[in-house]
């Protein structure tokens, strides 16, 4: 068993998913205080290590329907590449360890991850059969990323930045849908099993909705920041801006055809790479400029 295979079945793509620990601490402007950034930094790992541990388990439930999948089945224990008992091993480790490494910034880092890792093999085993459920319990993941980095570093929360990270998040994953609908045809059942109880239409309203909140969300959240920051820029309000054009982006490109792996989007659109760095600046001058 090489471990290049077992590194592929670990999915070190999918830890970018993972930058939302970042997303508190770096909106109260801490990440470049020590203090902040190392239970931060640990977060990050512990999730990925976590993560990397559900995957495996995904996987190993799963066994027998990859091997039948076209596309599935050339993963690594679907193909035999890492074995079962070896499989089962890491992945356990990885869960275990992810969860332990949590607790160490903050007991109730250590709380969200384990949420986060019993609500993932929830979804492994249950909840991915269950229409909607299935989308609540995939925004909730990330929604939990973001939780874990704010009381790793010590960071309070407000309702709109939950708010705005929850409708991103069921606007992301109700996106992944979306394009794995249309692109599944007559094979719809194969792909996912809850994906046969959903249509374009209703998916369409569901990215309609959450869009609308998200950004709701988002002017709500950036307006009382600034009111609270005390800040005389208009760098927050700002902010907005390329926000509205990072959502309607993904959006087009759902529409275009793409979107079945948002995290392989977000890593070649260039266009929504450059919105989201105008967004990195202009909030980045409104914390530390004000």
């Amino acid at each position: 068993m090489s471990a290049r295979a077992h590194l592929r079945e670990a999915r070190p793509k999918q830890w970018v998913k993972n930058v939302l620990v970042f997303a508190a601490p770096g909106a109260a402007g801490v990440l470049n205080e020590w203090s902040a950034l190392w239970p931060t930094l640990v977060a990050f790992v512990a999730l990925s290590m976590a993560a990397s541990g559900t995957y495996y388990w995904n996987d190993i439930l799963d066994v027998e329907a990859d091997r039948a999948h076209p596309r599935k089945r050339a993963r690594p224990i679907a193909s035999g590449a890492v074995s079962m008992t070896s499989a089962r091993l890491i992945g356990t480790i990885l869960l275990l360890g992810g969860v332990a490494i949590a607790f160490v910034p903050d007991w109730r880092c250590g709380v969200a991850v384990s949420v986060y890792v019993a609500l993932t093999v929830s979804y492994s085993v249950v909840l991915k059969h269950e229409p909607v459920l299935d989308l609540m319990a995939v925004a909730a993941g990330f929604v939990l990323r973001a939780i874990a980095g704010a009381e790793a570093s010590g960071v309070e929360m407000s309702t709109w930045f939950l708010l705005c990270a929850s409708f991103g998040a069921l606007f992301i994953v109700t996106g992944k849908r979306y394009a794995e609908l249309r692109d599944a045809g007559e094979n719809v059942g194969e792909t996912r099993v809850a994906l046969t109880e959903y249509s374009l239409g209703y998916l369409r309203i569901v990215l309609s909705v959450s869009l609308a909140a998200t950004l709701v969300a988002y002017c709500t959240w950036a307006f009382a920041t600034k009111e609270i920051s005390g800040a005389t820029w208009p760098f927050y309000e700002l902010s907005i801006v390329p926000m509205l054009g990072a959502l309607l982006r993904y959006l087009l490109v759902l529409e275009q055809g793409q979107g079945a792996a948002p995290e392989d989007v977000f890593t070649a659109d260039r266009t929504l790479q450059a919105l989201g760095l105008v967004w990195v600046v202009i909030f980045g001058l409104g914390v530390y400029v004000g």
